[in-house]
């Protein structure tokens, strides 16, 4: 059988490089696009490479009539909801018309495969947790409007063009590679596990905490960690969907389990064998006390269940790939 030709939007970043692990074992021909604005060029190296912006239509023209691409897994997204807030512009463009780019250059290559990397901020506030895909769609903040827009287009498109696509809701992703070779690095951070490491690796002071006041067991809220290497295999289910049975399919990630922010921070101390200092600051606006996924769908139809669902294995792989990190920094420094 003819090998399947993959392009890996965003393949770079946090999560698309862990993909491009799990693509290349199953066999497939990768070809990464990135603009590398966020993503990191020594997490792709081996990797066939294209630096090439969603905005720039012209680029992916020729890069379409170029490469025979089979199916679209789509990580290219701006994810910082502040700065969504403070730049909807930036947002919009980035996450809505890059991937309206991206589209119909497929359509015009007639390729009808995607997967697309969505969001649990599509659901807004929670009206009830564990949250299952029938729960309402009422995003808050512009990121998560920017998320819900491109579901309702490739619904669209799926009607209108025979588009064949699954998104897939992520709660939040944490972890790393397990051989501690890639892993999240984000600038600026704003995701807690890693917060947590660095704030002891690189000695920057007592971690920051925003509100201990929620309606809680501890005041602090509670969420669902899904490891990054379990996050991918769900997306390598969802390709093989497509390619076997076509459809449209809408699916949460998470683990099922919830912990709060002095729960990971305790379980981080466990990990690292020390203590973490911590402050107390106000509640960010639009943070719920509880966000917990219900993936029982995606396990029953595919089969999908997560592999790394201890929260101290998942923080040991984050931790083992930023003291790896670290210690290239000195020596390249």
């Amino acid at each position: 059988m003819k090998q399947k030709t993959i392009l890996v939007a965003g393949g770079a970043g946090y999560i698309g490089s862990h993909m491009l692990r799990l693509l290349r074992n199953a066999d497939y021909r990768i070809i990464v696009l990135d603009n590398f604005n966020n993503g990191h060029r020594q997490a792709v190296q081996g990797f066939a490479c294209v630096e090439v912006d969603l905005l720039d239509h012209a680029k992916l023209v020729a890069l379409f009539k170029k490469e025979k691409i089979d199916a679209v897994i789509h990580f290219s997204a701006l994810i910082e909801v502040g700065q969504s807030v403070k730049d909807p512009q930036l947002y919009y463009f980035n996450n809505l018309v890059g991937t309206i780019n991206l589209l119909q250059v497929m359509l015009a290559h007639d390729i009808k495969h995607f997967v697309f990397s969505s969001t649990a901020a599509v659901y807004g506030e929670p009206q009830y947790t564990p949250i299952d895909e029938q729960h309402i769609i009422a995003p808050i903040n512009p990121y998560g409007r920017s998320k819900a827009m491109v579901e309702q287009l490739l619904a669209d498109y799926a009607h209108a063009y025979g588009l064949n696509y699954t998104v897939l809701r992520y709660f939040n992703a944490a972890g790393a590679h397990p051989n501690g070779e890639i892993g999240e690095c984000h600038e600026p951070e704003s995701h807690l596990i890693p917060n947590i490491l660095t704030s002891i690796l690189e000695k920057t002071g007592p971690l920051k905490i925003f509100g201990d006041d929620f309606d809680t067991p501890d005041g602090t809220c509670i969420r669902d960690y899904i490891h990054v290497m379990d996050l991918c295999q769900a997306h390598l289910l969802a390709l093989q969907q497509l390619f076997s049975y076509g459809g449209s399919y809408h699916y949460n990630l998470g683990n099922g389990k919830g912990f709060s922010v002095k729960e990971v921070i305790k379980s981080a101390e466990n990990v690292i064998k020390q203590p973490i200092p911590y402050q107390v600051h106000a509640r960010r606006p639009g943070d719920p006390a509880i966000l917990i996924a219900n993936s029982r769908l995606i396990q029953n139809e595919l089969g999908w269940k997560p592999h790394y669902h201890n929260l101290e294995v998942i923080i040991g792989h984050a931790w083992f790939f930023l003291k790896n990190r670290m210690n290239n920094l000195r020596k390249t420094g």
